[in-house]
């Protein structure tokens, strides 16, 4: 194969992955995919020197690499409360399937995109946005954590991606006018036994 036509299969292999993974922590008789991680690694430590490749491609590799590095990184917490239960009221929100939440961190009714400039319980999940049309890949693990956050509590899911990311595109405007910021932080929380969503305006210090 070529290195562009590795890079494909990368990418392929990748979006597989996170499928599988997805499927594995939802199911608790599943077995974890290692076969299929292995392929991943296998692929990007061959192409991690960048020896070979033109610029174009280096970026191609680089975005993946990063992409596997986040997900492995959840994939890892996730097993964690797998093995060992939640041990915190932010575990919940990653939504693993199997694993029983102690009674003083069940959460109760959640909300749906309601905004609230005040945050005072400790944040589960946050991010910076101060443009969402090129923060795709933070405004979609932002809008995974409500997913999780809201299927945790109970509560039927609806919208999808593309709505929510209209949603998170407005509300970082109005917020940057309103108060004159260039970025707007947003967190899923859980307060008072319900899940919010919460958006400031993110002043430089």
């Amino acid at each position: 194969m070529t290195i562009d036509e590795e890079l494909t299969h990368l990418d392929s292999l990748l979006r597989r992955l996170k499928i599988e993974y997805e499927v594995f922590f939802n199911n608790p008789t599943k077995r974890p995919p290692s076969d299929l991680e292995w392929k991943v690694l296998a692929l990007l430590r061959k192409h991690s020197d960048g020896g070979r490749m033109n610029f174009s491609q280096r970026f191609r590799y680089n975005e993946m690499a990063q992409r596997y590095a986040i997900y492995s990184d959840l994939w890892r917490k996730k097993s964690r409360i797998r093995e060992e239960g939640y041990r915190r009221p932010q575990d919940a929100l990653l939504s693993v399937q199997g694993v029983r939440v102690p009674e003083e961190h069940e959460p109760q009714r959640p909300t749906a995109y309601g905004v609230s400039a005040s945050a005072k319980q400790p944040r589960s999940f946050t991010m910076e946005c101060s443009d969402p049309g090129v923060q795709g890949e933070q405004v979609e693990r932002l809008y995974n954590a409500l997913i999780a956050a809201k299927k945790k509590s109970g509560e039927a899911v609806t919208g999808n991606l593309d709505s929510f990311s209209n949603f998170v595109k407005n509300k970082t405007s109005q917020i940057r006018k309103q108060y004159g910021c260039e970025t707007v932080e947003y967190s899923v929380e859980l307060q008072d036994g319900q899940v919010k969503l919460k958006a400031k305006a993110k002043t430089k210090t």
